[in-house]
């Protein structure tokens, strides 16, 4: 008697830690969009440093998106390193976020890094933003 009070303490103690291993990991790994600047900042490092078109899409538009001319800058970024055999490193600074209700418009500078530092650049580029079930980046465009 004695042992299978043992062995049913032993269960249920297993199964809650089981049940705070499970509640700590879908904390740590959940999708947090309640800052727009913090969205971008997962966006550029996804589409642009990283290129993983699934990982920057948990942060776009369900629907209405155009990211085709950040799409073009990307793909100069890859022709660029094909054509010249380097690698071009994608880092971001300067942004700013302002938010009107659900909408936000971010401002960054987009710095290309030729690998060794040999030349870099940086283009300003706009992202209208929306609330929609957390921010998201529906649109980027070169600042003209």
């Amino acid at each position: 008697m004695l042992l299978a009070l043992g062995a049913g303490i032993m269960a249920l103690l297993c199964l809650g830690g089981v049940g705070v291993v499970v509640a700590l990991y879908d904390n740590a790994t959940e999708i947090k969009r309640s800052d727009p600047s913090a969205v971008l900042v997962n966006f550029l490092g996804a589409y642009l440093a990283d290129r993983d078109d699934e990982q920057s899409a948990l942060y776009t538009c369900k629907e209405g998106s155009d990211l085709s001319r950040l799409n073009t800058f990307r793909e100069e970024i890859r022709r660029t390193e094909d054509k010249y055999s380097v690698g071009v490193m994608v880092t971001w600074k300067n942004l700013a976020v302002e938010v009107s209700g659900r909408r936000a418009t971010a401002i960054a500078d987009i710095v290309r890094t030729i690998s060794g530092g040999a030349e870099e650049t940086f283009d300003p580029w706009i992202f209208d933003m929306a609330d929609d079930d957390g921010w998201r980046v529906c649109s980027a465009s070169p600042k003209s």
